[in-house]
């Protein structure tokens, strides 16, 4: 696997999904995206197919997926796939295991914020459900699809994993929320969870030499998200919004790390505009990656047993 230093990429914060690929043909690539129907999810859609990948198409319903596509105007199979909802992702699993395709890439980007109250699905607070229990089972569930030396595996996660987790990175004695429960905080540790995930994968993937990075995608213009942060982050936010970035924009860094030959063999990396960042100083610390590797698959058991009974 290449080392990051080596990098030569010219692009940047202000680089559009369009830029990145540019000159960049991915006919017979296909690469799977979550959250394929608004924001950065459908213009990474809409970038790839428009430089000719095959695109599956992940949404709440496969009406919504089917939708996307459609407005995308590009090649592309719609797959339900509901992350709030255990079975929901686990035939969204079968279903592409049933193609018959292999996943040339992996893009785990839809989230959801949570409102001021906390929610809980199967146990656990729902950010941290949504945004990293559901994706880490559908990756797992599709790393027999993924081929070695040259697939790759992108997770979303943000600048808040930086900013506003927990001090000791992941609350696991309150994963419920019952206790101490913030959006922000809560939102913050599930975006800490995702680039906890990818750094573990990539060590756990590297003999097969696929590659995992996570990103943050940057301040996107107009997504609504602000809303559900504390007063003094949306005060920064808003003196920060001239420099917030359209969707284009927001959509590069992981149209880049999926599909850009670039990054080819890069691995294990925090990303930003473009770029190899400092991510949390929590994502050197073995023993909490592997301690959430373990804690997930055992909210994932506890969740398939619940569906049984």
């Amino acid at each position: 696997m290449r080392n990051s230093s080596s990098l030569a990429i010219p692009f940047a914060g202000r680089s559009t999904a369009d830029d990145v690929l540019s000159g960049v043909d991915l006919a017979g690539k296909t690469i799977l995206i979550t959250g394929c129907n608004s924001g950065i999810g459908f213009e990474t859609m809409r970038a790839l197919q428009a430089h000719g990948a095959h695109v599956i198409a992940l949404a709440r319903s496969e009406q919504s997926a089917r939708d996307a596509i459609a407005r995308a105007g590009g090649s592309g199979t719609p797959v339900a796939c509901d992350l709030g909802d255990l079975a929901s992702v686990d035939a969204a699993i079968g279903k592409i295991h049933g193609l018959g395709r292999q996943l040339d890439a992996v893009i785990a980007n839809a989230g959801v914020m949570g409102a001021s109250q906390a929610e809980q699905l199967y146990g656990v607070e729902k950010q941290f459900w949504v945004n990293h229990v559901a994706h880490f089972r559908l990756v797992n569930g599709l790393l027999d699809l993924v081929p070695d030396r040259t697939g790759r595996i992108v997770v979303v996660s943000s600048l808040a994993s930086k900013l506003s987790a927990p001090k000791e990175g992941i609350a696991f004695g309150d994963l419920d929320g019952r206790k101490n429960y913030r959006a922000t905080r809560f939102y913050a540790q599930s975006k800490l969870a995702n680039a906890l995930f990818a750094r573990e994968l990539s060590q756990r993937l590297a003999e097969r030499g696929i590659a995992v990075n996570s990103l943050h995608p940057g301040s996107i213009l107009g997504t609504g998200f602000m809303r559900n942060f504390a007063a003094p982050i949306r005060l920064l936010l808003r003196l920060a919004r001239p420099l917030g970035k359209t969707l284009p924009q927001g959509a590069a860094t992981q149209t880049l790390l999926a599909a850009s030959p670039l990054v080819a063999g890069v691995t294990g990396l925090y990303w930003s505009d473009c770029k190899p960042a400092k991510g949390s100083p929590h994502l050197e610390h073995a023993e909490l990656r592997e301690r959430l590797w373990t804690v997930t698959e055992d909210v994932l058991t506890r969740a398939q047993r619940a569906i049984m009974t």
